[in-house]
């Protein structure tokens, strides 16, 4: 168990949304908690219970009550809140306790001057908007796509479509023609709505050319809507309108069409590194209820609060991030570079919003730790009180470089849980103490345990990270997936009627969590399984190495195979004999014998998606014979020229088994 570095204070349960949460259930429900591990396993045990509570204590607007909080309990096919209509905008639009002229979005980035939005504004935009889709033909099941930034009309697009009960699906602007196709492919959109291109940095990035050839790519497009976001005096493209004719005003008064719980709200994919993309579609009420649930209970987020998040509208956490308004936080939006022109520019954004709960990737923050950077001392700081990471896992020292670097009073939340879910089932929590190198909790209402090779549960051992009960923000299901086969296939196949997740967990015996990385990457060597998140972290807490990627190659044989780590040094550097000794040596002192690797090479980049995750299984595939085109979908990769390094060196090692005759 890490150090603790922070402790709730002694009127936790006065000044938390979970606090009031703990009296309503105890004046509502007659039901009383002594700690939050005795209130997470009611959540798991009663879910009719738990999850109707989230429903009244929030007051979720429905059209219709539900007839039933489960109607079926099997997964997958659990059946939530049958006979229920509602509507995710009109829940979110709400708002509440903000009055009209609160601001509610705060944008910022490095296309165009900074941009809030009141309360009225937002609803404003959203009633214009919807009224254009409707006027372009848009109905509930329709899709509308778009190929656009974390800005305020991106936003307003979401909140539009979904008023309608037409399903949105968002793909960033540096998404290449190739990854965005092979998304929207699957789900056909009727209308595109595109930015021209934006800024990162000051690099000015046109789109115009991927643009073009998305909308002659997907012949379901009835119409295109385009931005100007980096030329606002620049024509729309060919036939298409503009923003501002989409938003035309109206007297159309804002409505919501009453859906079902599990109706369509948005489809998000998979990374998509190997094969298709898969089109994960997510319901309206799900995801309303956990991230009601997730943003106030855990995150601790209401109607005080500034709530700002590092991300691309090509990652789940946007999603995450925009529903904040619904338990009446402000959100912050950012649209650039976050290195630009240094690496404490978001952390300047973070002083001039007001920021008081900033989210962030594991990456950026230990970043920012290996550039010797101390935020507290380039920005104040001092209305921040929660810190999110997630990504990738947070070592112990990204932990305390936080406390020592960013503030001793905030609360730093580390969370894991996936686009699949869109939230994290294992997080922080305001009733929890923070420990060095741990997530804390269990997050309510998710039930994740540890599963031992043979499927017993375990505690203290590493295990498969699965989730033994439903959750209503699973997936509705694939789109184009009728008997939902590759639904199964990818969550159910390994433990029937039980989802298996792809990470390794440790679960200790206070419910703190460990992640060390996929479970489909391990480090399997005679036969003890190792997690690359430990890895990574020895590695790269040396000065001189930038990044690294670490992959275990099997032996047919049953032998220990062979361990190949690959890393990006610091400019200048080479690896010698001295730096490779180094490495293996600090491998072997903090972790053990078995991690060091039979061999080090020397690269110029780790391969990583666009949301910035590291590509062990399709180095894995290269490296034991699989062409790159079919080992990784190169579109969905942020750097896929860094797959040639990898490629280069499958080819030497093959001629050196088995070379050429004479």
């Amino acid at each position: 168990m890490g150090d603790v570095l922070w402790r709730p204070p002694a009127d936790v349960r006065e000044r938390s949304r979970i606090g009031s949460y703990l009296r309503w259930l105890r004046e509502h429900r007659g039901l009383d908690f002594a700690d939050y591990d005795e209130l997470w396993r009611w959540s798991v045990t009663d879910l009719d219970a738990f999850w109707r509570s989230v429903w009244d204590h929030f007051e979720v607007v429905a059209h219709t009550p539900p007839t039933a909080t489960l109607a079926d309990r099997g997964m997958p096919g659990a059946r939530w809140f049958p006979g229920a209509t509602l509507n995710y905008a009109e829940n979110v639009l709400r708002m509440p306790g903000r009055a009209d002229d609160d601001p509610v979005v705060i944008a910022h980035g490095q296309s165009r001057p900074p941009v809030t939005l009141t309360a009225a504004q937002l609803r404003e935009q959203v009633r214009r908007v919807a009224a254009g889709l409707r006027r372009l033909g848009v109905t509930a099941g329709d899709r509308v796509a778009g190929y656009a930034p974390n800005i305020p009309e991106t936003y307003v697009l979401l909140l539009a479509t979904s008023s309608l009960g037409a399903i949105f699906s968002s793909c960033a602007p540096e998404f290449g023609t190739r990854s965005v196709t092979d998304r929207w492919r699957q789900i056909e959109p009727k209308v595109l709505v595109a930015v021209d291109g934006y800024r990162y940095g000051d690099k000015p990035v046109d789109r115009r050319g991927e643009v073009a050839a998305i909308r002659a790519a997907l012949p379901s497009l009835a119409h295109t809507v385009g931005i100007g976001y980096l030329d606002p005096a620049g024509p729309p493209p060919e036939g298409a309108l503009t923003w501002d004719e989409l938003a035309a005003d109206t007297d159309e008064p804002l409505t919501f069409t009453p859906v079902a719980f599990d109706h369509p709200l948005y489809v998000l994919y998979s990374s998509g590194t190997t094969g298709l993309p898969k089109p994960i579609v997510h319901g309206h009420g799900g995801i309303l209820l956990e991230h009601l649930k997730m943003l106030a209970l855990h995150h601790d987020l209401g109607p005080a609060d500034r709530f700002f998040w590092f991300t691309t509208t090509g990652w789940m956490m946007w999603n995450f991030l925009v529903s904040g308004p619904a338990v009446g936080a402000t959100i912050v939006l950012f649209d650039g570079n976050p290195g630009h022109p240094d690496l404490g520019a978001l952390w300047r954004l973070a002083e001039r919003t007001g920021t008081t709960y900033f989210g962030t990737s594991a990456p950026f923050l230990l970043a920012c730790r290996k550039a010797g950077l101390a935020p507290r001392e380039v920005a104040d700081l001092s209305a921040l009180r929660g810190l999110g990471s997630t990504g990738a896992p947070l070592p112990a020292e990204g932990f305390t470089w936080v406390y020592e670097a960013v503030g001793g009073g905030l609360q730093l939340q580390s969370l894991s849980g996936g686009t699949d879910v869109c939230t994290g089932f294992v997080g922080g929590v305001p009733l929890l103490p923070v420990h060095a190198g741990e997530i804390t909790c269990r997050a309510l209402g998710a039930k994740v345990e540890a599963r031992s090779g043979d499927g017993t549960p375990v505690i203290g051992e590493l295990g498969e990270l699965v989730i033994t009960e439903p959750m209503p923000s699973m997936p509705v299901g694939f789109w184009n997936d009728p008997d939902g086969t590759r639904y199964r296939e990818a969550y159910f196949d390994v433990y029937p009627g039980i989802w298996r997740h792809g990470d390794w967990i440790t679960i200790n015996e206070h419910g703190g969590c460990v992640i060390t990385g996929r479970s489909d990457a391990t480090l399997n060597r005679g036969g003890v399984r190792l997690g690359t998140a430990e890895f990574y972290s020895v590695v790269e807490g040396l000065d001189e190495v930038v990044d690294s990627v670490v992959v275990h190659l099997e032996d047919d044989e049953g032998g220990a195979g062979e361990l190949l780590l690959f890393v990006v040094l610091a400019d200048g550097l080479d690896l010698d004999d001295a730096l490779r000794a180094k490495i293996c040596r600090e491998l072997r002192t903090a972790l053990s014998p078995r991690h060091v690797p039979d061999e080090i090479h020397h690269v110029r980049a780790v391969p990583r998606t666009l949301s910035a995750k590291k590509l062990e299984v399709p180095v894995k595939k290269i490296l034991t014979g699989t062409p790159v085109d079919r080992a990784a979908a190169t579109g969905a990769l942020a750097n896929p020229e860094s797959l040639t390094a990898f490629a280069a060196l499958a080819q030497r090692r093959a001629a050196e088994d088995h070379p050429t005759p004479a």
